[in-house]
């Protein structure tokens, strides 16, 4: 699969809540088409205007859609360069470099019955991988935590292609608790998962597929400046030794990182 550098046209900026934003990219041109995307691949972002923002920003891609030649990124507002890309407007164009990295390997054992399991905006890439998996005649359920009931997002486009369950750490909607602790983990039987969010988070989940004797997929955060391997600022001490989340990953199989030890 290619790598390309595309400048990318700005169709529309939408305030998801207070510090979350949802970017709408197209390619400019008559008859220029996006490439593409597997689920869990990311795009490096050139923000300018910040002075302070001298490296490329990883994001995770949130959504494709092809017949509308449309990609969506799911944005928290971290630091100055994405404050600056939330200012973006209808028009305007920005640098990307896309896709890269490994996505989500669902194809190759094909589960019956998979759960997704994301926190925060780390949630982004999971809606890419169920409408992939529904397309595929695989039915996901979504298991979704947050501090609170505005730290969920986008719920309802999740459950247009699978069951959605929700924790929140203060009860302000679905279960008190964090993802864990959710009922439906005692209650259902699921053959394979995946995962997005806060490391602390990842590595309990990690740990409960273990105990079940369940594969386990997540998708690592690391500082990846170039996206290719080149700059060594996003390395992760595997059973094979140390890798570039943003080339080897940013998907891994729990089983071959040392969360466990």
């Amino acid at each position: 699969m290619g790598k390309y550098q595309l400048d990318l046209v700005v169709r529309s900026v939408r305030t998801i809540s207070s510090d979350t934003f949802l970017l709408e990219l197209t390619m400019p041109g008559t008859g220029a088409r996006l490439p593409e995307v597997q689920p869990g691949q990311f795009a490096e972002f050139l923000v300018r205007g910040s002075e302070t923002t001298f490296l490329r920003r990883p994001i995770s891609i949130h959504d494709v859609d092809y017949q509308n030649n449309a990609i969506y990124f799911l944005i928290r507002k971290a630091g100055a360069g994405t404050a600056k890309m939330s200012e973006l407007k209808t028009g305007d164009t920005i640098n990307v470099i896309l896709p890269l990295g490994n996505g989500f390997d669902y194809a190759t054992t094909m589960p019956k019955h998979p759960l997704l399991v994301g926190g925060g905006v780390g949630v982004a890439p999971l809606l890419l991988l169920g409408k992939a998996m529904k397309s595929a005649g695989i039915r996901p359920e979504f298991l979704f935590g947050g501090r609170g009931k505005d730290n969920l997002l986008r719920i309802d486009e999740y459950g247009k292609s699978g069951k959605v369950h929700v924790t929140t750490e203060d009860g302000s909607c679905g279960q008190k608790g964090f993802v864990t602790d959710h009922t439906v983990l005692k209650e259902e039987s699921f053959d394979c998962i995946y995962s997005c969010g806060p490391t602390p988070m990842m590595k309990a989940v990690a740990s409960y597929a273990s105990e079940k004797g369940i594969p386990c997929q997540v998708s690592l955060e690391h500082k990846m400046a170039c996206g290719i391997g080149a700059c060594l600022c996003c390395v992760e001490d595997t059973k094979d030794g140390n890798v570039c989340v943003c080339k080897e990953g940013p998907v891994f199989n729990t089983e071959k990182l040392l969360w466990q030890n």
